[in-house]
């Protein structure tokens, strides 16, 4: 498990228990992620759309296309085009499902999309779209 918070890495450990000997570990900004190992799933929950250049989305989407294994899954949450316009004082990117799936169509085929209210501690809502896509045998040849 990936997150720039150290703090929120031990909180979910900690409630994780003996199920969190499981998880590796890592502090990070997703930016500056380089792995050195592939993965069978890539989960982005709420990370997504807070790349808002052309660039951060590529270096992103590359980055996870070179990492997961082929067949490999790739599941992302962002905010949709309904969800708020920032996040945490933050510029951020909202999606639907089409721009989403145009988005990842190179190296993913989409598998589902749903949309859900998230409510916030906070008691406000957010509504995200979360899709999941399995990489494509092509993916790379269209490298």
């Amino acid at each position: 498990m990936l997150d720039i918070s150290e703090n929120a890495l031990n909180f979910t450990k900690e409630r994780l228990g003996e199920k969190g000997r499981n998880v590796k570990w890592i502090v990070s900004d997703v930016k500056e992620f380089y792995p050195n190992e592939d993965f069978d799933l890539w989960h982005d929950r709420a990370t997504f759309h807070f790349l808002t250049t052309e660039n951060e989305i590529n270096e992103y989407l590359e980055r996870a296309k070179e990492s997961i294994k082929d067949k490999g899954f790739m599941t992302i949450g962002t905010f949709s085009d309904q969800g708020p316009t920032k996040c945490s004082g933050l510029e951020i990117k909202q999606y639907t499902e089409e721009s989403l799936e145009n988005q990842l169509q190179k190296s993913f085929n989409k598998i589902r999309c749903i949309t859900e209210d998230h409510i916030t501690p906070f008691n406000t809502k957010q509504n995200f779209l979360f899709c999941s896509f399995r990489k494509s045998d092509l993916s790379q040849a269209r490298s």
